[in-house]
């Protein structure tokens, strides 16, 4: 039988330590709008600081908060599986600073050999 790789845990901080370009760093007041739901999935956005709400709103107009997000976590991701457009909303619940990760910047080669967390069971 053969042996399993010993799983890495993802860091984030050691991850953007080693991004030089392709991201950019905002402040965000209370209830400002970081994306919004069809707008286009061309980032991953990393929480430093502050809390976030993910909602999605239905063909019927009723809002549904999906998550509550704080430091050290990512929203926006489905970028990431080839999503065209956002699926939900994100914003700020208090006052936030936020990195945002270009797409392109995923696909270096550099990036793809880091230890990354699945979002598979996340939507934004």
């Amino acid at each position: 039988m053969a042996k399993r790789a010993k799983k890495v845990p993802f860091d984030p901080k050691v991850f953007l330590a080693s991004v030089n370009s392709g991201r950019t760093i905002a402040s965000y007041h209370k209830d400002e709008v970081i994306f919004s739901q069809g707008g286009p999935a061309d980032a991953v956005f990393y929480i430093q600081q502050g809390k976030v709400k993910i909602t999605v709103i239905s063909e019927q107009g009723k809002e549904a908060v999906v998550a509550v997000l704080g430091p050290d976590e990512f929203c926006g991701e489905g970028c990431l599986t080839g999503q065209p457009s956002r699926l939900a909303t994100a914003a700020a619940i208090t006052e936030c600073e936020i990195m945002r990760l270009e797409r392109e910047l995923w696909s270096a080669s550099s990036i793809r050999s880091q230890p990354f967390p699945s979002f598979s069971s996340r939507i934004s």
